[in-house]
């Protein structure tokens, strides 16, 4: 990280809404939790009396099995986004430029910054065409599958030829999949490249935002790297405990992707009544409300008790609102607080 850098760098706005009172669609978390997740919590309390072992066996074997690679791939990190710093502290220098998507995750630029580099922004829409020549002159590039918060996956092919020219550029390729498991699409590990470094977070697919459990897959010396830079018991042991537990429910995984497809179409129905819905593969849609202004119908949800997420502080969008998928009867809430009856 870049000491003059840190000093420019702001904060970049997230959804997530601290009063408990309001029914909170700004932040994309399932609703849900797998059954026996609090037993296997309480059960890490006395273990947490002890440092964790810092080789994780039990973690990077769950990891590796629910991408489908090799465990010694698996670097264990607090976090999707701690997997995204630590990629770009390897593979960023000051002065460095990098391929950002927009409107896309907010952090990718901050993080960018942060190590002294100059994000690129490029559309999410024209990313995966980008040649060979333009890579060149970015040490890294970043997609994010499903995008947050237009919502669609990229096509695993365009994705694999855009990664295979990424090699010949020499770039580093980060591929952000933290909703990705709310899909049937095959994550990009099993690509195999040595540029490559997939970024995962359990926290959203399993419901638990503030247990911090993530991972980045890697091959090679770039893997190598990252696993001599991650911090030393760089998971707490409930997190590491809870994370293997998770990652093995594929019941709970199967259930919960059956629900968020259905409920899903169901409100871009209702939604598209009123606003311009985009497609989505992911736990949430973006929502263009037009000359309503997105100040307004934020303003309609929150006096209504439900909390949305400002979507026009993502770059390039000014008349938008993003709303996340959860529970039949809590979605039937926001869609009358938006004027979208069911």
């Amino acid at each position: 990280m870049n000491p003059d850098a840190i000093r420019t760098v702001d904060r970049v706005p997230h959804g997530g809404e601290p009063d408990r009172e309001i029914l909170d669609f700004s932040a994309n978390t399932n609703p849900e939790t797998p059954e026996g997740v609090e037993a296997v919590y309480r059960d890490a309390f006395e273990a947490s009396r002890r440092y964790p072992d810092d080789a994780y066996p039990d973690y990077r074997a769950a990891a590796a099995r629910f991408v489908r690679c090799d465990s010694d791939r698996v670097i264990p990190t607090p976090g999707g986004l701690a997997a995204i710093r630590l990629t770009m502290e390897r593979a960023l220098e000051p002065g460095d430029s990098a391929l950002v998507p927009y409107p896309s995750f907010g952090e990718y630029a901050r993080e960018v910054r942060l190590q002294g580099a100059t994000p690129a922004f490029v559309r999410v829409d024209d990313l995966l065409e980008i040649g060979t020549d333009a890579l060149a002159d970015c040490a890294l590039a970043v997609v994010c599958t499903p995008n947050n918060p237009t919502g669609e996956a990229a096509d695993p092919d365009a994705l694999e030829a855009f990664a295979a020219r990424c090699g010949e550029a020499g770039t580093t390729l980060l591929v952000d999949e933290a909703f990705l498991g709310f899909t049937d699409l095959s994550s990009a590990a099993g690509f195999g490249f040595e540029h490559v470094v997939v970024a995962r977070s359990l926290t959203k697919l399993f419901g638990l935002p503030g247990l911090r459990a993530g991972f980045a897959v890697a091959s090679g010396g770039l893997r190598d790297d990252l696993e001599t830079a991650r911090r030393t018991w760089s998971l707490g042991t409930p997190a590491a405990r809870v994370g293997s537990y998770c990652l093995r429910q594929d019941e709970f995984v199967r259930e919960t992707r059956t629900r968020v497809a259905r409920e899903r179409k169901r409100m871009r129905e209702a939604l598209s009544a009123r606003f311009e819905v985009a497609p989505s593969d992911a736990p949430y849609l973006l929502c263009d409300v037009g000359d309503r202004r997105a100040s307004g119908v934020l303003e309609r949800a929150r006096d209504n008790g439900v909390a949305i997420r400002d979507a026009t502080t993502f770059r390039g969008l000014d008349s938008h609102v993003r709303v996340a998928v959860k529970h039949r009867d809590a979605n039937d809430r926001l869609l009358e607080a938006l004027g979208c009856p069911p």
